[in-house]
């Protein structure tokens, strides 16, 4: 097996970081590496904002819930999807609003993915460690405020980057069977056997695992863990209002 693809397999999610800096330098070629990512036309529709700020820091951390990562690590970077420099380049021509609609959405969503993950897995080829934080989305609109993101920008997810301060155990994932299909979707009878059998493999990881334990984890696995976060109501139903508040049209 290649070099590359030994990296990709070997990925875990870093949440305690040592206190050493990222050089500017290396910085800067994570960041080119993640705009060698694929880009629907070329349309580039992404921003990313390193945020090296202690107290900056801070407050993004409360935003997403408390979460001590972000403080801890050396830089948080804020993957955003951005519109507004595709309407300030077609305005260099003409003055138009955009036509928008939900692919336009997307197509900004999924550049600013695209890059982040190419930049994920540069900075792990230098030796560090990285998580993708969601929960800059629990509060938008405080992000917004706090990084003055301008109306058609919307912050996507965070990403903590930095040497890592411990050795998680590589999270198990769903059998390739559950998640290839040849030529026609698989019926359910058939997901449900690879999904017991993850079962049986995560109910071993999460009894057993390293690091940071959750209450309860040792009776738990996937299919138990999936219906507890999708009974309730996490789900962040504010951000359909959040988005067309900043210029997003959804429809």
């Amino acid at each position: 097996m290649n070099e590359v693809i030994e990296l990709l397999k070997k990925h875990r999610s870093i949440r305690k970081y040592k206190p050493t800096p990222i050089p500017d330098q290396e910085l800067e070629q994570i960041l080119l590496a993640g705009q060698a990512a694929s880009t629907s036309s070329n349309i580039q529709a992404y921003s990313v904002i390193a945020v090296t700020d202690p107290e900056r820091k801070r407050q993004l951390a409360e935003l997403a819930g408390n979460q001590q990562q972000i403080v801890e690590s050396p830089v948080f970077l804020v993957w955003c999807a951005d519109l507004n420099k595709i309407h300030i380049a077609t305005n260099l021509h003409e003055n138009i609003q955009l036509h928008q609609n939900v692919e336009l959405f997307l197509l900004g969503t999924i550049d600013a993915t695209l890059a982040a993950q190419n930049a994920a897995i540069a900075a792990e080829s230098l030796g560090y460690g990285m998580v993708y934080i969601g929960g800059i989305r629990n509060n938008p609109q405080g992000v917004t405020d706090l990084l003055n993101l301008p109306p058609l920008v919307y912050p996507v997810f965070g990403m903590c980057v930095g040497v890592p301060d411990q050795e998680p155990d590589i999270r198990p994932r769903l059998p390739l069977e559950a998640v290839y299909h040849k030529e026609v979707y698989k019926d359910a009878r058939s997901l449900e056997k690879e999904i017991h059998a993850y079962d049986d493999v995560t109910r071993v990881y999460y009894a057993s695992r390293k690091g940071e334990a959750k209450s309860g984890e040792k009776e738990t696995k996937w299919s138990l863990e999936m219906l507890r976060r999708f009974s309730s109501n996490r789900l962040r139903g504010h951000l359909h209002d959040f988005l067309t508040g900043q210029g997003f049209d959804l429809k």
